[in-house]
């Protein structure tokens, strides 16, 4: 499966948190690699939609749906800074 980048989750993360994500810089909990949310490799098609580290590929962000309601797991980060 080819990733997409972070741009395919900008709608899904705004409809859960209000505020236009894409630009908002990630720091990974695993390796500190940083970046914007548009630019990390996310992965769909599976149970839940997941972004991964460019760095490590440690996995930053899951996306699931379960009975009608986006669940937003961000375990991954060790920090999210707003643009």
């Amino acid at each position: 499966m080819d990733p997409l980048d972070g741009n395919a989750i900008a709608g899904r993360l705004f409809a859960v948190v209000g505020w236009e994500m894409t630009t908002a810089r990630t720091t990974c909990a695993s390796c500190g690699t940083r970046s914007f949310v548009g630019e990390l490799r996310v992965y769909m098609g599976g149970p839940g939609t997941v972004a991964r580290c460019r760095g490590c590929d440690n996995i930053l962000i899951v996306l699931t749906e379960i009975r009608g309601f986006t669940c937003v797991d961000m375990s991954g980060l060790a920090a999210l800074d707003s643009a």
